[in-house]
């Protein structure tokens, strides 16, 4: 279809959809007249839900049959004694078949779906003549008894049924035919009348969470809660939101980080603290970004890096297990196996076994960027670029999508690891690591720098950087420096994106699909 062809259809089926709310809002009128408007109704005796009401009937009908043992009257007389339990229900109407003076409709609830018989002769001529003016979409309370059709379907028979909310806007009928997802990212509540296994991947989200929560709590972390504004600007390479408090009026930074209060708790005497936080960082969006996210960091006192990858191994095998039954898993087609001890290579070790290059190779800072500029390998620092530089570069470019099943990368250069403990073996390089799966970086971790000194030229070293770009608000996090100088004992910590796991266990190709309402760019109405 071209784009004029889209547009026209577009518009005709806007048009549509003025017209059918027009007959609505007509409907809700005469409602009104009537003294009958549903949006005064404020509670319904709601005491069951489908998905329990149908588990529930097929139980019992399993237990009236064998309590009948073949006995055909005594059978029919169990079944009719279930008429006598009455159930309340409530949900929205997702499909209607007429049948005259019967009609079938389809009920959903935050469970499930079932189908309810609505009567003429049970509900009264009045009742139903106002009933058949009702809209799919719109939301009503049920009440009656459980049985089963003579086709097999588990059922509500109505005694009464009533108004509690008039949909104005149609549902879409093809909803599942869109190729745009773009439509049901902005209308989430949408997506999820009409796409049940969307809510699937959002209580997934919420069982991962909890999974998450529960490991770390049984390791004796403390979750804790640290301030989301920040009154500076810190050195690190993200780029926050900015905002105004006009009480004191300042300039504040939404937080791209948890990590610094984190820290400052260790120093305090808690030796395990972890927090989920959201994130704010002002940059691009794809497939793997959105500008505000949630993290979820730990620190743990008298542990190193090897100790939390340790940790996030067993953490990601165990909530797999309990998550999706298994620790071996399908994303997008690829099998995924969390089970087995994942691969861990050094930086150096990754580069030299996938770009064929060696950086133990490299006398000189100048040898490594001949190298670089040999292979094709753009290196952002250009002529100040050292060994460690094009290190990462030759990564980014060569090791990076790889890595799909499981691996963790560990000794960085200390060129882009600016809170991080240097090797005491080789000063150059720094005890973190990075994990990938398939072929993503899935969180990072530190054996944590607690040399105040050597923090404090770090950060100047990070702003006077930021500044030569032209960004003045860069500044040294003097209380977190003061904070070290007290003294923080050996730590390991971690972070990782709580969004890029969920996207994992629920083989979702993008970030928007585990975001109920993830950032969006307006468009003109």
């Amino acid at each position: 279809m071209s784009e004029v062809e889209n547009s026209a259809a577009l518009e005709e089926a806007v048009q549509d959809v003025h017209i059918l709310k027009k007959v609505r809002l007509e409907k809700l009128d005469e409602l009104k007249v009537k003294h009958e408007n549903p949006y005064e109704i404020t509670k319904y005796p709601v005491d069951a839900h489908n998905a329990e009401l149908k588990a529930a009937f097929e139980k019992e009908e399993a237990r009236i049959i064998a309590e009948a043992a073949g006995d055909e009257e005594k059978l029919n007389a169990l079944l009719e004694t279930q008429k006598e339990k009455i159930v309340h229900i409530a949900g929205r109407i997702m499909s209607w078949r007429d049948m005259g003076k019967a009609n079938f409709i389809d009920v959903r609830d935050g469970s499930d779906r079932i189908q309810v018989y609505v009567r003429m002769n049970e509900i009264g001529k009045e009742a139903f003549a106002d009933f058949k003016k009702w809209d799919i979409g719109d939301i009503v309370g049920v009440e009656g008894f459980v049985f089963r059709t003579r086709k097999g379907e588990i059922s509500i028979h109505a005694k009464s049924i009533v108004l509690l909310s008039k949909s104005l806007l149609p549902l879409p009928e093809k909803w599942h035919g869109l190729k745009d997802q773009d439509i049901r990212y902005r209308q989430r509540y949408v997506d999820l009348i009409v796409n049940p296994d969307v809510k699937d991947t959002f209580l997934k989200r919420s069982q991962i969470l909890r999974e998450v929560r529960s490991y770390l709590d049984n390791l004796g972390y403390l979750e804790v809660d640290t301030p989301v504004l920040h009154t500076l600007e810190i050195g690190a390479s993200a780029r926050p939101f900015i905002t105004h408090h006009n009480a004191l009026d300042l300039d504040m930074y939404l937080r791209i980080e948890t990590e610094l209060y984190l820290k400052r708790l260790i120093v305090g005497g808690f030796e395990k603290v972890y927090e989920v936080g959201r994130i704010f960082r002002n940059e691009g969006m794809d497939t793997s970004h959105n500008p505000e996210f949630t993290s979820i960091e730990m620190y743990q006192a008298y542990t190193d890096y090897i100790g939390m990858m340790n940790l996030i191994e067993d953490m990601y095998r165990t909530i797999a297990r309990k998550v999706c039954g298994s620790d071996v898993i399908t994303y997008q087609g690829v099998e995924i196996d969390m089970g087995r001890p994942w691969e861990r290579l050094t930086m150096v070790e990754a580069v030299k076994k996938y770009a064929g290059v060696d950086y133990n190779d490299w006398a000189t800072d100048e040898q490594a960027r001949a190298v670089a500029k040999e292979k094709g390998v753009e290196v952002d620092e250009g002529d100040a670029a050292t060994k460690g530089h094009v290190l990462i570069a030759f990564f980014d470019a060569f090791v990076e999508e790889k890595l799909i099943q499981p691996t963790i990368i560990y000794d960085y250069p200390v060129e882009n690891s600016p809170l991080a403990k240097r090797k005491p073996t080789d000063p150059a390089f720094t005890e973190r690591f990075e994990y990938f799966i398939y072929a993503r970086e899935m969180g990072n971790a530190f054996s944590e720098l607690n040399d105040p000194i050597d923090q404090r030229e770090r950060f100047e070293r990070q702003v006077a950087a930021k500044r030569a770009q032209g960004n003045n608000n860069a500044t040294v996090d003097e209380d977190f420096v003061t904070a070290l100088e007290y003294g923080m004992p050996p730590t390991g910590g971690l972070g990782f994106g709580l969004d890029r796991l969920v996207m994992l266990l629920t083989d979702s190709a993008s970030i928007r699909d585990v975001l109920l309402f993830p950032t969006m760019k307006p468009i003109d109405k």
